[in-house]
């Protein structure tokens, strides 16, 4: 086993997990990644001598880290301190200014993590007619992700076909019922008659980067992930990424850091090694690639691996604006992640995808990472603030006035919610569109692959295999698809692609058993 070489292009989180398991394994593997430190878009950055998650900020489907970790013969509970949150997220609206140029805030409105208390919020905030809808809603959103769990989200490659023969009549009529044709937004209209509500719900698009307005209605399935459970990982998110590295090492994987990938190397056609920024060349009988699959079809890696991908380029998920702050806060009790957002909700994404610009009424999400069960800072916070962008970072990008008046945009929001946050130049870190495009080449600062608009899109992205013999592909860009999860996910259908080389299934098993269990 030691004999058959793995390169793994890249340690983010789909990486980590492809490294971990082929390592566990016996296979000889190598990890090579541009930037100092592993996790990808699950990266930290120190602001005023303080660490901030400056990426994904929200654990979730917890099942899956239990599955890979099982499989390597250890547990989550083992490696890594988690802690549920009680509030999945805490929420301000601006309404619109009156006459009188006043603003009316609604909020804060906490969405729980417990069904009986979550009900009871919502029945204060918006009345118990909303709340009976609110619980149809939970119990369709539960519906639709039961459906869909097994035979899309595990499923390697999932097609139409084959779908709906994994689903069989039950889950056929349950997607029907839904309206697997008609957008999220559309769909929550007829749960929520609260535009509050609606808008909150509508937020679950932008996890795959795209917009209420045209993701599918299946999406909604995102509210039953959550409320299976959100927690906090002690040290940070980026400390998912340090267990998996360290597990990774454990069991004999390299890693090699500041060492950027220049070109994939074929010999007849089928992988033969990589080429090293530093001029090293690396043998390879496997190549797994965890980076965005526009990097292929661009030809970064080389013309011959252009065709591991589709040649037709999808329409690209949102980018960001990010702020990681570490200053004072005042005026709000922040509670762990936060949600503020503008009257305007549609004005946003027709900015973004309609118009290739910024928001000019951005919703604005914050992470103050201090807060939650534990305790309640006294001093600086460390926060993540967060508004959607387009991914121009490559061409028509944002000037630099657009994002000052952005920034300007995203404060006087908070200022008028209440919260007082005015930090120092030292104090904050601000990463744009352009920014991501050059962490994240080919991207145009794109953080989730395509945008999921369509009910085909949900068959658009790549899988693990390629057509190019020895090149598997993971991430957030292919199946199943962006987020921390969904790209662990895809590591180890990327491991499992490798392990099914016949050269090593005459001997050896599959690197782990597709399938598992949640618990809804």
């Amino acid at each position: 086993m030691s004999a058959h070489k793995v390169v793994v292009i890249g340690a983010g989180m789909g990486g980590l997990v492809a490294a971990l398991q082929l390592a566990h394994q016996g296979l000889d593997v190598t990890v090579v990644e541009a930037a100092a430190a592993p996790g990808g878009k699950l990266r930290q950055i120190v602001v005023d001598g303080a660490p901030i998650d400056s990426g994904p900020t929200v654990f979730t489907m917890r099942w899956v880290f239990d599955q890979l970790l099982a499989a390597v013969g250890t547990q989550l509970e083992s490696e890594l301190r988690i802690r549920p949150l009680p509030v999945l997220a805490r929420h301000w609206w601006d309404q619109s200014a009156s006459a009188h140029g006043a603003h009316t805030i609604d909020g804060p409105f906490d969405l729980l993590a417990d069904p009986a208390a979550a009900h009871d919020a919502v029945a204060r905030f918006a009345g118990p007619d909303e709340a009976r809808r609110f619980q149809a809603f939970c119990a369709e959103a539960r519906r639709v992700y039961q459906v869909l769990e097994a035979p899309y989200i595990q499923r390697a490659t999932p097609g139409p076909v084959g779908l709906t023969m994994d689903i069989g009549l039950r889950g056929l009529a349950a997607l029907t019922a839904l309206g697997p044709l008609r957008s999220l937004w559309h769909t929550l209209g007829r749960h929520f008659q609260d535009p509050r509500l609606r808008q909150l719900f509508a937020r679950y698009a932008t996890y795959t980067g795209s917009s209420p307005w045209q993701a599918p209605a299946t999406l909604m399935l995102i509210a039953q992930v959550e409320l299976d459970g959100v927690w906090s990982v002690d040290g940070g998110m980026h400390a998912l990424a340090r267990c998996l590295e360290r597990l990774a090492r454990e069991r004999g994987a390299v890693f090699r850091y500041e060492t950027a990938c220049e070109g994939i190397d074929l010999w007849f056609g089928r992988v033969s090694g990589v080429r090293l920024s530093n001029g090293d060349s690396l043998p390879a009988d496997s190549v797994v690639f965890n980076g965005d699959a526009a990097a292929l079809r661009n030809g970064l890696l080389g013309a011959g691996t252009r065709k591991a991908v589709r040649s037709q380029a999808p329409p690209r998920s949102l980018s960001a604006i990010t702020w990681s702050i570490n200053a004072p806060t005042s005026g709000l009790v922040l509670d762990r992640h936060n949600v503020f957002f503008q009257s305007d909700y549609a004005s946003e994404f027709t900015d973004i995808f309609r118009d290739s610009r910024l928001p000019q009424r951005p919703t604005v999400y914050v992470c103050a990472q201090d807060r939650g069960a534990l305790h309640t800072p006294t001093g600086p916070e460390r926060l993540l603030c967060l508004v959607n962008a387009p991914a121009t970072g490559d061409g028509s990008r944002p000037s630099s006035e657009a994002i000052d008046q952005c920034e300007t945009n995203t404060w006087g929001l908070l200022q008028r919610c209440g919260l007082s946050l005015q930090p120092s130049s030292r104090q904050v870190v601000r990463t744009t569109p352009a920014d991501f495009h050059q962490l994240f080449p080919a991207t145009g600062g794109a953080l989730y692959g395509q945008a999921s608009h369509g009910w085909t899109s949900a068959f658009a992205r790549s899988g693990a295999n390629t057509p190019v013999p020895g090149l598997y592909l993971a991430g957030g860009s292919v199946h199943p698809g962006p987020g921390v999860p969904m790209a662990a996910l895809s590591g180890l259908r990327a491991a499992e692609a490798v392990m099914a080389n016949p050269a090593l299934t005459r001997w050896y098993p599959r690197v782990a058993t597709s399938g598992g269990t949640s618990t809804p």
